[in-house]
């Protein structure tokens, strides 16, 4: 209940924009899983969502295959309609895509990125020495890696990524919950930016890879420990 009464005042902003009540429930149901209230696993009937986002069930239910079409939301045989669990074979197919198109990303950002561009990564990387927090640290990165996308100059590409990191939000926890992986993290992010710099598109592309093979590494290990309690 606590939740349901920021989201109301969120639709009736929403509706003063004259945003669809679908693309409401959409958002809603997106936010939830970001926010880990809707985690993998979920269970969820269009009463319930109706309810708690103030719409009838028809934006509801539009909104809910949109998702499934998304791969957000599955059918599970005896729990219904389910927040989609990842398992090990779907983490490694997309950690497969994020080496690639990442990597690609930063090939491209090597040869296009502005001087600017690349100096505002670099305060990017910087910051990250002064946070604490790791959800200030998780927000940072998030950043660093939004901003490289668009230093690769192809809307095509930022398009790909951009649907992509809507299917990692399954995922989970940050990998950088982990100890001594934002220090890593860290490094890595270091290690693009010098490519960057240095005008290295072969560079960029093989420690962006390599940067992305050590999260899996991290996130495969929490995947095999939380399945084996």
């Amino acid at each position: 209940m606590t939740e349901s009464k920021p989201r109301k005042h969120a639709n009736q902003a929403a509706n003063q924009r004259g945003e669809p009540r679908s693309e409401q429930a959409y958002s809603y149901i997106i936010d939830a899983i970001k926010e880990g209230t809707l985690p993998p696993g979920t269970r969820i009937r269009e009463v319930d969502l109706s309810e708690r986002i103030g719409l009838s069930r028809t934006p509801v239910r539009e909104a809910l295959n949109r998702l499934q079409l998304e791969g957000l939301v599955a059918n599970d045989p005896i729990r219904g309609t389910i927040i989609t669990e990842l398992d090990h074979s779907m983490i490694s197919e997309l950690y497969a895509m994020r080496e690639m198109l990442e990597g690609t990303a930063a090939g491209f950002a090597a040869q296009h990125a502005s001087e600017v561009e690349i100096a505002f990564l670099r305060e990017i990387s910087d910051r990250d020495a002064r946070l604490k927090e790791t959800h200030d640290l998780v927000k940072n990165n998030k950043l660093f890696h939004s901003t490289l996308y668009r230093c690769a100059h192809n809307r095509y590409l930022l398009k790909m990524l951009n649907s992509l990191h809507e299917a990692m939000m399954l995922l989970g926890p940050s990998t950088l919950a982990k100890p001594s992986r934002a220090k890593a993290a860290r490094s890595e992010h270091e290690a693009i930016i010098n490519a960057l710099e240095a005008r290295d598109p072969e560079a960029a592309e093989k420690v962006a890879r390599s940067h992305i093979r050590e999260a899996y590494k991290i996130r495969l290990e929490a995947f095999f420990e939380s399945d084996g309690d």
